[in-house]
């Protein structure tokens, strides 16, 4: 199974921006939805965001909306997610994955693929 690759984390003051990019597996029936994910230090693993190839129909988790951002460039198999106002409880390591639809998504669901490597975003007061 392809890992998605995810990419942009970083280091960024409260306040700041950073935009990730996730290269994802090839898209098929299967694999219409694609998320953004969460893990902070010792916490369990959190939906953010997600986005339909087709429409482009987005969903987000309360915590980011009119913060965070979903978008996807077919051509390129890619999903960002650009995040303004990061806030300190948003450091965490970021990672993408796919599914049919948002529900999966949303419970982290046993049909999701196989997880990357993640990218890092640290927010420092």
């Amino acid at each position: 199974q392809v890992q998605p690759v995810e990419s942009g984390g970083g280091l960024v003051q409260t306040g700041g921006s950073l935009r990730l990019s996730c290269v994802a597996p090839e898209r098929t029936f299967s694999t219409n939805a694609v998320g953004w994910f969460r893990q902070a230090p010792g916490k369990e693993r959190e939906f953010v965001a997600g986005i339909t190839w087709g429409s482009g129909t987005t969903t987000y988790v309360n915590s980011v909306k009119g913060r965070f951002t979903i978008s996807r460039d077919n051509a390129k198999n890619t999903v960002y997610l650009q995040m303004n106002s990061l806030k300190s409880e948003d450091t965490a390591a970021y990672y993408c994955n796919a599914a049919s639809s948002f529900a999966p998504l949303r419970i982290l669901g046993s049909e999701l693929g196989s997880w990357g490597q993640g990218t890092q975003v640290t927010v420092s007061s």
